[in-house]
């Protein structure tokens, strides 16, 4: 099939799902972002200082030491480009005509889509392992969006309760609630059915139910949430519980900020290393990827350095 077909018919497909509240992107052969990066060469940002001129030295820093998620204005963010707006659908399709499929944004409002990827390949069988959890932990697995893999598998799509980010599991290991079973949550996104890859099509599944997807069973979602380690009392001061909770309690677009403010002022204190783990697993909480709250802690650590 002609590569302008398949272009047009990943585009066609991405409007439906954008119809349907479901914010994409285009996606490569490889399941990856279609759009390149505008950044593509550039040096990653410098840390900012723990203080600023004018600002007192216990005063949060005034940009955060993130890589561009979108607010350069350009588009080649990956997810972060994720829209519902048919305008900007077509613009980022436009803009990578080698697209031949389409990415669905998981965590956004209104439906909080949860993936489950489920493997059936290399020895595991996700939906086995599903079945298992599922007896294990005393919850039925409800009828929900299914699209079929062309490896055998299949994603699972559920919605979640609003202020609750899933993270993902993809990349993190040891994270995966069972053999074969991969999570997309906040920040990550599923290939949408109809979608062409170098392995093949992905498929809605014959009967399966259309949109709303299935709630997330509570006793599933307790697993796909792990409650946050118990806080260091022994070994910090007190003051640690209150720069925990700060990042805890981080809005959309001042995690990062907390963070490294909150990373700087626990390595200051001389407490950053064993409240480290206690820090990133509060940021991810929030939706910040583990491997960018591990890196903002360790540019803290290096700006406290002697």
């Amino acid at each position: 099939m002609a590569p302008s077909v398949l272009h047009a018919a990943a585009l066609a497909n991405a409007l439906a799902a954008a119809s349907r509240h479901l914010a994409v992107i285009p996606l490569s052969r490889t399941k990856l972002p279609a759009v390149r990066s505008p950044h593509r060469g550039e040096s990653p940002p410098s840390p900012p200082p723990a203080s600023s001129p004018g600002s007192s030295p216990g005063s949060p820093p005034a940009s955060p030491p993130v890589r561009c998620l979108g607010e350069c204005g350009r588009i080649g963010h990956g997810v972060h480009d994720a829209t519902t707006e048919p305008a900007a659908v077509r613009a980022l399709f436009a803009a990578a005509p080698w697209a031949t499929g389409y990415g669905i944004a998981c965590g956004r409002a209104p439906h909080h889509l949860i993936g489950l990827d489920l493997d059936v390949k290399h020895g595991l069988d996700g939906v086995a392992a599903l079945a298992a959890l599922a007896h294990e932990h005393g919850f039925a697995v409800p009828d929900t969006v299914t699209v079929l893999t062309p490896s055998g598998g299949r994603h699972l799509w559920f919605t979640g309760p609003a202020g609750t980010a899933v993270p993902n599991s993809v990349g993190r290991p040891g994270t995966a609630p069972g053999p074969g079973i991969d999570v997309r949550g906040h920040g990550g996104y599923l290939v949408g059915p109809g979608s062409i890859t170098n392995a093949g099509r992905y498929l809605l599944a014959p009967r399966s139910p259309g949109l709303p997807a299935a709630p997330v069973p509570a006793r599933l979602l307790r697993l796909l949430t792990p409650p946050l380690p118990p806080l260091p009392r022994r070994t910090a001061p007190r003051h640690a519980l209150a720069l925990v909770q700060f990042v805890r309690d981080s809005p959309r677009g001042q995690r990062n900020t907390r963070l490294y403010w909150a990373a700087c002022r626990a390595y200051e204190s001389g407490h950053g290393d064993s409240l480290a783990p206690a820090l990133i697993d509060a940021a991810t909480r929030t939706g910040l990827p583990r491997q960018e709250a591990a890196a903002t802690i360790a540019s803290a650590a290096r700006q406290a350095a002697p």
